[in-house]
């Protein structure tokens, strides 16, 4: 089973402007998780941005980088023109590698493509791993999944789902209705982000922040699998950037 990597990089970001570019350990974030990737099963691995100093950096450790739009609203629709310019075949499988993982097994991203390719009328895959901290399930920035009973999703959201009206005033969380954490990695069929294009965003995209909603907004499936290990560490604040910058030195 082949399949791409892509791995979307922008330099705009509200909360870490430059994240891409920011030292881990003497490398620019976007090196480690290039090399993360490198460590997985892919073919080819390609950093697509929409900024030349991104594109500077990258092409100094020799990644493949495609130059891409900068009216994008997500990363996803950045891997879709992706799929124009390299003109992927439609049965193609690509992964959504985030920029600012630079901890992320391989593993995981072999996991994510092996499970699309077992699900054929799966339009995406991506992964959980279930919560076992309450603080997680009301934290905004800890994502969350609730699955039907064949493991595709139902709904994604920053919101404690699902709400556990008679529970939540104890602790620990009950273990007879899990709380899952979704983990932002993604494969998609290369027809499929040729598609997504000419999808119009949702209200619930908008509000949420969330892009994979508009997947499930216009009835296409994603099919989830629980991580066979730890994500690790990824960096969305100045804390987890630091966190991450201790682990990558030891």
């Amino acid at each position: 089973m082949g399949f791409s990597i892509v791995i979307p990089a922008r330099f705009a970001s509200s909360r870490l402007p430059g994240k891409p570019l920011l030292d881990i350990a003497g490398k620019p974030m976007i090196q480690h998780v290039y090399e993360r990737a490198l460590e997985s099963d892919a073919d080819k691995v390609i950093i697509a941005t929409d900024d030349e100093r991104i594109a500077e950096a990258a092409s100094a450790f020799d990644a493949d980088v495609c130059m891409t739009s900068d009216t994008h609203r997500s990363g996803t629709d950045r891997l879709a023109e992706v799929v124009q310019q390299r003109r992927l075949e439609d049965d193609d499988i690509v992964i959504n590698v985030q920029g600012d993982e630079p901890c992320l097994p391989a593993l995981l991203i072999n996991q994510v493509a092996a499970d699309l390719a077992q699900h054929a009328d799966a339009d995406m895959a991506s992964l959980f791993s279930r919560i076992h901290q309450e603080k997680q399930v009301f934290d905004p920035n800890v994502v969350k999944v609730v699955m039907d009973s064949q493991g595709y999703a139902l709904y994604f959201s920053r919101a404690p789902i699902p709400w556990m009206r008679d529970h939540f005033h104890k602790s620990p969380l009950p273990t007879e209705l899990p709380h899952y954490r979704h983990i932002g990695l993604y494969g998609y069929r290369a027809a499929f982000l040729k598609n997504y294009a000419e999808m119009t965003p949702c209200l619930l995209e908008t509000e949420e922040s969330l892009e994979q909603l508009r997947v499930l907004f216009h009835g296409k499936k994603i099919h989830m699998s629980e991580a066979l290990i730890s994500a690790g560490h990824g960096v969305d604040t100045e804390a987890d950037l630091l966190e991450v910058r201790r682990l990558l030195a030891e």
